[in-house]
C-alpha cells in the first residue's frame, strides 16, 4: 500500500538471498541495497534526504545512525521495552503490517496539533479583545483562562480518539 503513495527502499546488511521474495513488494531491483555496513546505510540516508523526507524503519542497533540522521526515525522490535535506540518512535514487529495506518495516524495528529493551537489563539484573541474593551471583570477574566486550556486539552483528547478510531490504530 505504501509502495503506490511513496518511493520505497530496502538497505539490508544481509546477503541478497530473499531478492526474489522482496522484489514484489518494492517493484525494483535498483530500490534493493544489501550487504549494507552501517556506515553506507547512513551515507544513503544522506544522499536521499537532500531532495525529500525520509521515513527511516530499522529493526536493530546497526540502524541507529541511519535512524538517527532520518526525517523520521522508526525502529521496529519484539520488545519495545528493552530496544532503545535514537529514533523518534518504536513500533513493534507484529504490527509492521498496520505501518500504513500508522502513518495515516500520524498526519491526522499533526492537523489536530495545528488546530489546538488555532482554538487556542482565536479563544485568546476573543479573550483579549473583550477584556481589553473592559467588557469582562478581571475576576472573569481569571476563570475563563483555565477554561480555555481545558478545553483546548479536551478538544485535543477527543480529537485522537476519533482519529485513532478513524484510522482503526487502536484495533
Amino acid at each position: 500500500r505504501l509502495r503506490a503513495r511513496l518511493p520505497l527502499y530496502l538497505l539490508s546488511g544481509d546477503n541478497d538471498r530473499e531478492r526474489s521474495r522482496l522484489l514484489p513488494l518494492f517493484g525494483d531491483n535498483e530500490r534493493l541495497h544489501f550487504v549494507q555496513s552501517p556506515q553506507a546505510k547512513l551515507r544513503f540516508i544522506e544522499e536521499l534526504e537532500q531532495s525529500q523526507r525520509v521515513l527511516m524503519i530499522g529493526d536493530g542497533l546497526n540502524d541507529a545512525g541511519a535512524l538517527k540522521q532520518s526525517t523520521v526515525g522508526l525502529a521496529v522490535s519484539d520488545d519495545v521495552a528493552a530496544f532503545a535506540p535514537a529514533c523518534d518512535g518504536i513500533l513493534r514487529a507484529d504490527r509492521l503490517a498496520r505501518l500504513p495506518a500508522f502513518l495515516q495516524f500520524a498526519r491526522a495528529c499533526l492537523l489536530i496539533v495545528v488546530a489546538s493551537f488555532a482554538l487556542s489563539l482565536l479563544y485568546n484573541l476573543i479573550g483579549l479583545s473583550y477584556a481589553v474593551s473592559g467588557m469582562l471583570s478581571p475576576l472573569v477574566s481569571a476563570l475563563l483562562m483555565p477554561i480555555s486550556s481545558v478545553s483546548v486539552i479536551a478538544f485535543t483528547a477527543l480529537a485522537t480518539r476519533l482519529a485513532a478510531r478513524w484510522t482503526r490504530i487502536t484495533q
